[in-house]
């Protein structure tokens, strides 16, 4: 048993999502949301820190984080869990931060998000993206969807991660996982080697550069189903980060290719309940249709909201009104939807205790 375990047992006993280390600090959980210090710790020491490190990472790969300064990968703890891990180092020392993988991918339905997410699974071919800050949600929503495909149809799906988080089981498909830095160089070298592999689903865990994204445009095209990840909280924000990843003068072209390719884009926030005890998934829905597909080639994205609060028959919803339906059903507190909303103005009036006219969602 590693020295650690204790505190990855803290972790399941307590609910906490996350368990935070730093040299100087006693180690702390996050619960609900709040990051709390563990009862009965000290602050740890340098070399305890190290230690608890060492002990739980493959030995030649600690040893390049000692050189770089940084290092993700996944731990299992017995059969209870899996978590991901993230080693840094940083002004005061070592640090890590370790979030936990639930045993069971949870389906689609026990996450409460919309039921047109099911759709996705649908979808033969072009891009598919779950977008929205670190810690919310992403990586459990794309396995709930990856698993929704994996039960009900007979594809060839590849993952690409950094660290392989959820383990799929072989059901109606057939599922190859690779790991960036273990199986693969990179994501966009996991992406090359696919388009020789014959698979009809990739899955790409975090599109944070140029080449990534470009190949992920292209393999859409080419007919591959392809889902990833982007840390921005709108569909519209999504669009626009896409295009200016590249260079002015190709930006035309990818509109083109993006307003044919681009199915869907779901935007996740976590919000904590009311009650304090949880926190509930709010996601903004686009889904392609003609006229969101003109508004991406023409550079009109400052359009799409529109089309999105007219497209509610399709299953689409911008996240404020997602806030708000949650805030009228008594699931988040009138705080809460003020710090996350995105138009703030429009939560006032509940923070000073009134209620919006009827119908100001029609």
């Amino acid at each position: 048993m590693a020295a650690i375990d204790v505190l990855f047992q803290e972790m399941l006993d307590s609910g906490a999502s996350d368990l935070h280390i730093a040299e100087g600090n006693p180690p702390r959980l996050r619960l609900h949301g709040k990051v709390v210090p563990v009862q009965g710790w000290a602050p740890l020491e340098s070399e305890q820190i190290r230690a608890m490190m060492a002990e739980i990472c493959d030995e030649k790969r600690f040893a390049k984080f000692e050189e770089c300064g940084d290092m993700d990968f996944a731990y299992q703890y017995e059969n209870k869990a899996r978590f991901r891990c993230n080693f840094n180092k940083q002004y005061t020392g070592y640090g890590a931060v370790f979030r936990t993988i639930p045993s069971k991918i949870l389906t689609l339905e026990q996450l409460k998000v919309p039921e047109v997410l099911e759709t996705f699974a649908e979808f033969v071919s072009g891009m598919v993206l779950v977008t929205g800050p670190t810690g919310s949600g992403k990586s459990t929503t794309l396995a709930a969807v990856i698993d929704h495909i994996n039960s009900n149809y007979a594809r060839h799906i590849l993952t690409i991660e950094e660290p392989i988080e959820f383990v799929h089981p072989h059901k109606k498909s057939t599922i190859v996982q690779r790991e960036v830095h273990i199986d693969c160089h990179s994501f966009s070298d996991g992406l090359k080697s696919s388009t020789r592999q014959d698979f009809d689903v990739v899955l790409v865990g975090e599109m944070r550069d140029l080449e990534t994204i470009s190949l992920a445009v292209t393999a859409a095209e080419m007919g591959v189903l392809v889902f990833g990840t982007l840390h921005t909280n709108s569909a519209i924000k999504t669009v626009d980060r896409i295009i200016d990843v590249f260079p002015s003068d190709q930006q035309p072209a990818i509109r083109a290719m993006l307003s044919v390719s681009l199915k869907a884009v779901c935007a996740q926030l976590l919000l904590k309940t009311a009650d304090g005890k949880g926190r509930r998934a709010a996601n903004e829905i686009m889904i392609q249709n003609r006229a969101i597909s003109n508004y991406i080639r023409e550079g009109k994205t400052n359009q799409i909201a529109q089309v999105i609060m007219s497209g509610r028959a399709q299953g689409m919803q911008l996240m404020d009104d997602a806030i708000e339906g949650y805030l009228r059903e008594g699931v988040i507190t009138a705080e809460e939807a003020y710090m996350k909303a995105l138009d703030k103005h429009r939560f006032l009036s509940y923070m000073q205790g009134k209620s919006l006219p009827a119908g100001a969602l029609e």
